[in-house]
């Protein structure tokens, strides 16, 4: 790659290609080959390689079979990860129809290691135990948002997964051992949905779905947030989870073909 025009004496070329490849991931390429990275960032192949592994080093990058994709950790450099993946213009409108039918609050999050990462919200103006934010981490076990993220991933994957710190700060109430863990993962599996009663901090209750994208993986999770003291369970599973899930599936519609829609016009 050529010197950029028009940069100071203190610019760093190293940190402006390690960010170019991170904008490199759009909409319709959130896998990308070595290849397909150097070719969009118009990187050497090998200086593309050492920028990805670092980023891998770091937490940003995963590496698959298929290629290299973003974290969420990315949040917290920005919001470049929620819209490499458009997953909040997809899913504003719903969360907000299911926020005013349900006066509660509804939240997206996805997997980073044993963490979830919020990433969408629609809150409505209540008093709750733990407060959340765009990037908040909780230990994703004890949420209804981590278990049906969890209950989809392979058995290795999910001890690899389960295997690392939490890095939340946060202790939960709910501390089960393999035959419990297990035994609910398998619920949450068999029913579709999850449900989770102070488990993560007292006066927490929430019931979560997980969204899909065009190929059926769950790529994240959409919960009804409420406080113990407010909602019963029977209000949360007869009246709420109906909703919830038919947004999900909502959600997971439109996403799905968000990813069949070009996102560029090339002129011919």
């Amino acid at each position: 790659m050529p010197a950029r025009p028009d940069t100071g004496p203190d610019f760093i070329e190293a940190l402006a290609r390690g960010l170019d490849v991170i904008r490199a991931f759009r909409p319709l390429r959130p896998v990308m080959t070595l290849s397909e990275v150097a070719a969009a960032t118009d990187l050497a192949r090998p200086t593309a390689r050492r920028i990805l592994l670092t980023l891998v080093e770091l937490g940003y990058v995963r590496q698959g079979e298929s290629g290299f994709a973003l974290t969420p950790r990315v949040l917290d450099l920005g919001v470049a990860y929620v819209r490499s993946m458009g997953l909040w213009d997809v899913a504003r409108p719903h969360m907000e129809r299911l926020c005013a039918r349900t006066n509660e609050s509804v939240s997206i999050a996805q997997l980073d290691g044993s963490d979830i990462v919020y990433v969408a919200r629609v809150a409505v103006p209540k008093i709750v135990t733990l407060s959340v934010q765009i990037g908040t981490r909780f230990p994703a076990l004890p949420t209804s948002l981590g278990k049906v993220q969890l209950a989809a991933l392979p058995p290795d994957e999910l001890e690899a997964v389960l295997a690392q710190p939490t890095r939340s700060g946060l202790t939960s109430r709910w501390q089960p051992d393999v035959a419990e863990r297990d035994a609910e993962l398998r619920d949450v599996r068999a029913r579709g949905w999850a449900m989770t009663d102070e488990q993560l901090a007292l006066g927490i209750r929430s019931v979560a779905a997980p969204l899909r994208d065009g190929t059926g993986a769950v790529v994240a999770g959409i919960n009804v947030n409420c406080h113990a003291s407010e909602t019963s369970v029977e209000r949360m599973l007869e009246h709420h989870l109906p909703l919830l899930l038919q947004v999900a599936g909502d959600i997971s519609a439109d996403f799905a073909r968000l990813g069949t829609v070009p996102h560029e016009v090339v002129a011919s």
